[in-house]
């Protein structure tokens, strides 16, 4: 659970940073994606942090790399990568989803 809060809490420095960059170094679509990554990385790392505090592992994993992987795609978009890579944007939004999902069954069951 340890590796899971700290890849949350460097999730959350990037995000911080790619919202600084939206605000102050990009310009027109490149910062929007930069907004939307920021924003979805950094509501996520707060999430997995909570879940690794509640011993949902899976769910916090599932924040972590979805987060990594739907945020990551815009960042590369926003900095010069092929347009292409939006299409693995939704991968990551369906381990985001997945991951809320998986923590809302624990939290009926129980389980956390």
């Amino acid at each position: 659970m340890r590796l899971v809060a700290i890849l949350a809490a460097l999730s959350g420095a990037v995000a911080v940073a790619a919202g600084a960059f939206a605000a102050h170094g990009a310009s027109g679509e490149a910062a929007d994606w930069l907004k939307t990554g920021g924003h979805y990385q950094l509501v996520h790392a707060v999430a997995a942090l909570v879940a690794v505090q509640r011993a949902a592992k899976g769910p916090a994993w599932c924040f972590v790399l979805g987060g990594a992987v739907f945020a990551g795609s815009l960042y590369l978009m926003a900095l010069g990568a092929p347009r292409w890579l939006g299409a693995v944007t939704p991968i990551g939004g369906v381990a985001l989803i997945a991951g809320w999902l998986w923590l809302g069954w624990r939290l009926s069951a129980g389980k956390t």
